[in-house]
């Protein structure tokens, strides 16, 4: 097989099966369980965001991650000394950074980095000397991508919301373009690159054609799909999906 570049890993975000959970209260259904069908169905990483407000994931959920999966843990946090504390107990694989408003639906746009570089270094520092490894959730901007940089997180995720909203044809393209050009500006200046968010059956082709894309983290429509097709199906057809953009250099929008 002629591949494109390096094998694309998938994350799998589980937040959403919480969501369900929480909807009624209760441990039905749960994201471990989510997470460990998630595994066996070819997810090479699990995610999972523990906010502020606990509005899905939760604590427990975190601590039972940990102690049950045997593929790498990513905890998505914002930065505060509760989430710092709490990385630091679990030591998870590794810990994204993102931005975090209560009263958003959901991750809203990319953390910026550049503005808050001072608070950001020790915060990072102290991740990184616990063995965890840490990533940036930011805009597809050469400028939050040097700033990253600076900070020492060796590991970037790029936001893909704007490309997966935009309609067809030259919106969607520009937002393409946008990803494509940060994914090989981080990678000439030493950064993993990763990208996430709204990625869907119809929207993951050309992104995970960019070869220097290691990671796609995708949550929300896979567990809306599960609904009509089953979790592990959802997760095996988006990971034939990515398999063959990545092979044949899909990168048409």
């Amino acid at each position: 097989m002629n591949v494109f570049g390096p094998f694309l890993r998938l994350g799998v975000n589980v937040d959403h099966v919480a969501t369900v959970r929480n909807a009624r209260g209760g441990s039905h259904p749960d994201p471990v369980r989510a997470a460990l069908l998630a595994a066996d169905a070819g997810a090479d990483g699990i995610t999972a965001h523990l906010r502020e407000d606990r509005r899905h994931i939760s604590d427990v959920d975190i601590m039972r991650l940990k102690a049950e999966l045997k593929i790498p843990l990513n905890l998505e946090m914002a930065a505060t000394q509760e989430m710092l504390a709490i990385a630091l107990k679990h030591k998870p694989h590794a810990v994204c950074l993102v931005p975090e408003k209560r009263e958003e639906r959901t991750t809203e746009g990319g953390l910026d980095i550049a503005s808050a570089q001072a608070a950001l270094t020790p915060f990072v520092g102290e991740l990184t000397a616990a063995g965890i490894r840490v990533s940036m959730f930011i805009e597809p901007d050469p400028r939050q991508l040097d700033a990253a940089r600076a900070i020492g997180a060796p590991v970037v995720e790029l936001h893909t919301g704007a490309y997966c909203s935009a309609l067809l044809g030259s919106e969607r393209n520009q937002h393409l373009e946008r990803v494509r050009t940060a994914a090989r500006y981080a990678a000439g200046i030493g950064l993993e690159c990763h990208a996430g968010h709204g990625l869907s059956y119809e929207t993951v082709g050309p992104i995970a054609a960019i070869p220097t894309i290691a990671e796609l983290n995708i949550g929300h429509f896979l567990v809306g799909e599960a609904i009509f097709v089953g979790f592990a199906e959802t997760i095996k057809r988006m990971r034939t999906a990515m398999d063959a953009a990545r092979a044949n250099g899909n990168v048409k929008s």
